[in-house]
């Protein structure tokens, strides 16, 4: 990466110690930047990201994530479009919005965020990364997928190992190995179990998608365990990420803490502001169609764009003030944050946009109110010091708070 502006290569210790301060200077000097250890074209300003996303001039595909997601986690919903796309996607969001989720997974959620939490209620201290925010979606996808918890580290090691694998930037084999032996042993563990629910269907998600139909159409046993394999990896890190970058900020903010303590209802507003400041998912990749005019340079046909997501949401030009945490911005509407019509780009937009927007949305909400009703006076541990790590996912190292305990069950 140029080092025209002082901008530290992307791949560089300076730029992942922090990267909000590198991203300011690309926005600033380098709005369209040709990294060449990545073969990409690198954005950072809000517009020129949310054009690629919505991509209404039909100019950029998911084609990349032929190599990107494949090898790991076979052929997915992301690198299909038109009729294809619409489709698939029409057989596994049902259970991800409305009342599928109110009625069918709210439970799901609300029981395995109470068993974290109990585990730690009456100790007074708790990591939250490690004891609840890394385990807990996880153990709900799980559990929606009707799979076994007792295997909880296991499915926790290879959704670690697939987002290293999509990650890799530096290409290191041993991280490429990793994500391939993952993908080998998910789909030894999976199949037979994808086999049993087409003959034997349950009242879970994976029976579900095993028998949902659109227009004639199912979903193929590689489908329907490629659809799992992105779900975990994708459902476990971002909302892990997100869940702990979320209360981070609150208990550094102590005054926005106590309001949303007072008002529950602004839960959702504060996830969606701990988005935009700081997404879980910091970079996402897209390939031209066509040659582009875009970032104030050409994006060549057939050239890979690293769309930085982490640099868009924090543009001043869209964002006022925007490397503050502010649960009062103007710019950012709960209506519309989990919608394909967002402001913030945490959940990509257009057509791609995440499937599982209000599945998160709901996870951390349950998640805080369960939180903040065994710690009433949660505070960070005293001498703790707030370390992110990462580069294409970033989210917090540990997140260590104290609270005096309140005896009895999270209700």
């Amino acid at each position: 990466m140029t080092s025209t502006h002082s901008i530290p290569d992307l791949l560089s210790p300076e730029f992942s110690d922090d990267p909000y301060a590198a991203y300011s200077l690309l926005r600033e000097h380098e709005p369209l930047l040709w990294h060449a250890p990545t073969s990409s074209y690198v954005l950072s300003r809000y517009a020129d990201v949310r054009r690629v996303f919505q991509d209404r001039e039909g100019a950029f595909s998911t084609d990349n994530y032929g190599w990107q997601l494949e090898p790991v986690h076979g052929r997915t919903i992301l690198q299909l479009d038109g009729r294809d796309h619409a489709t698939r996607r029409a057989l596994v969001a049902p259970a991800f919005r409305g009342r599928e989720l109110r009625e069918r997974f709210l439970p799901v959620i609300e029981r395995n965020s109470r068993a974290l939490v109990d585990a730690f209620r009456d100790e007074g201290r708790v990591d939250l990364v490690s004891q609840y925010a890394t385990r807990f979606p996880i153990n709900v996808i799980v559990d929606m997928l009707g799979l076994d918890q007792s295997h909880h580290d296991r499915f926790h090691d290879w959704y670690t190992a697939i987002i290293a694998f999509l990650g890799n930037l530096t290409q290191d084999p041993g991280v490429t190995e990793d994500g391939l032996r993952t993908r080998d042993e998910f789909a030894e563990y999976l199949l037979p179990i994808i086999a049993e629910r087409r003959r034997r269907p349950g009242d879970d998600l994976l029976s579900r998608l095993c028998h949902a139909e659109v227009d004639g159409t199912r979903m193929t046993d590689e489908e329907v365990k490629a659809f799992c394999s992105l779900l975990l990896a994708a459902g476990g890190e971002t909302t892990d990420k997100a869940l702990s970058g979320l209360f981070a900020h609150l208990v550094t903010h102590p005054g926005q803490l106590a309001a949303v303590r007072e008002d529950r209802s602004l839960v959702p507003r504060a996830f969606v502001e701990s988005l935009r400041l700081s997404p879980p998912v910091q970079m996402i990749m897209r390939q031209a169609s066509r040659d582009v005019e875009i970032g104030g340079g050409t994006v060549p046909a057939g050239a890979t764009v690293t769309c930085l997501i982490g640099a868009a949401n924090r543009d001043p030009d869209r964002f006022t003030d925007p490397d503050r945490f502010d649960l009062s911005r103007p710019e950012l509407s709960e209506a519309t944050s989990f919608s394909a019509a967002a402001e913030h780009l945490a959940f990509a937009l257009g057509r791609h946009f995440c499937v599982g927007a209000l599945l998160a949305e709901a996870e951390v909400r349950v998640a805080v109110n369960d939180l903040l009703d065994a710690m009433p006076d949660v505070r960070l541990a005293e001498g703790a010091t707030l370390v992110e790590e990462g580069l294409f996912t970033r989210g917090l190292r540990e997140l260590p708070l104290e609270f005096s305990p309140v005896p009895g069950r999270v209700d």
